[in-house]
């Protein structure tokens, strides 16, 4: 009885458990691969937050320069400038399409 046992699970194990985890973890990989569409929003967000926080700073650099020239010299307005841009990007490389 033993000896009929043991084949049958070691065989069962190779040929049904092997493959069904080693399924199972290749197309979690692959659900996993891309941003979803909640991590794409989430980062348009904090883009826009980003990029309203630099508009601010700017706003206050000018009123303490305006106020204070001293405070700064020789930057008396800070220029605006596209991350995009810096990074030399354009707007859509960042998901991964060209």
């Amino acid at each position: 009885m033993e000896d009929t046992v043991v084949p049958i699970v070691i065989v069962g194990i190779l040929f049904i458990g092997l493959p069904w985890i080693i399924f199972h973890y290749v197309t979690q990989w692959k659900r996993a691969r891309g941003l979803s569409i909640e991590d794409e929003n989430l980062l348009d967000g904090l883009h826009d937050l980003a990029r309203r926080l630099d508009d601010r700073l700017s706003t206050i650099e000018r009123i303490v320069a305006a106020d204070n020239p001293n405070w700064r010299p020789g930057t008396s307005e800070r220029p605006s400038r596209d991350i995009t841009r810096d990074l030399g990007r354009d707007a859509d490389d960042w998901q991964g399409r060209a």
